[in-house]
């Protein structure tokens, strides 16, 4: 069917003068299978709970939000007991919008608590921007990372579990 949504030509679609986007026009460059996360890569909730020897536990949240300043989504504002936070924009270069040079991330992410030998968890509010840190350990070199799934929105929907605010993990 014909798109009639509200994409005109010359409305920042990107689209090339007089043509309208469509997306029936749309294909993909590359054809991708989805396979399962594999289960190593993700870290438990009692792994996050109990602080176990070596885990850095990094939040991938704006820091205001990290803080407990604000909290537009999830039902408490705050973060992990334990989290430190490397927001998601410190990890790329201000001028190009890319993941910043493995230089730079290695100096980032030892700012954040990341030695060599740790156990680096990433959480973010719902999953997704604590990827980007995952795949920036990866470029800097550095051990592959594991994804806390449920991260901050998870944790803060159970009342049995605690929430810290303020600067400090």
């Amino acid at each position: 069917g014909a798109w009639t949504g509200p994409l005109e030509a010359g409305a920042g679609t990107g689209s090339a003068a007089g043509t309208a986007v469509r997306p029936e026009s749309a294909r993909p460059a590359v054809t991708r299978t989805a396979r399962p996360w594999p289960a190593e890569r993700l870290a438990d909730p009692a792994e996050i709970d109990g602080g176990a020897p070596g885990l850095v536990l990094l939040d991938a949240r704006a820091p205001e939000r990290y803080r407990g300043e604000v909290e537009p989504v999830d039902p408490r504002a705050g973060h992990i007991p334990g989290a430190r936070n490397l927001p998601v924009g410190r990890v790329l270069d201000p001028a190009t919008g890319r993941l910043a040079d493995p230089a730079t991330l290695r100096q980032r992410f030892a700012a954040a608590g990341v030695t060599d030998g740790a156990d680096v968890v990433a959480s973010c509010g719902s999953g997704v921007s604590a990827c980007i840190l995952l795949i920036a350990l990866e470029h800097a070199g550095l051990p592959a990372g594991r994804l806390f799934v449920p991260s901050f929105s998870g944790w803060s929907s159970d009342p049995e579990r605690t929430v810290a605010t303020g600067e400090a993990p």
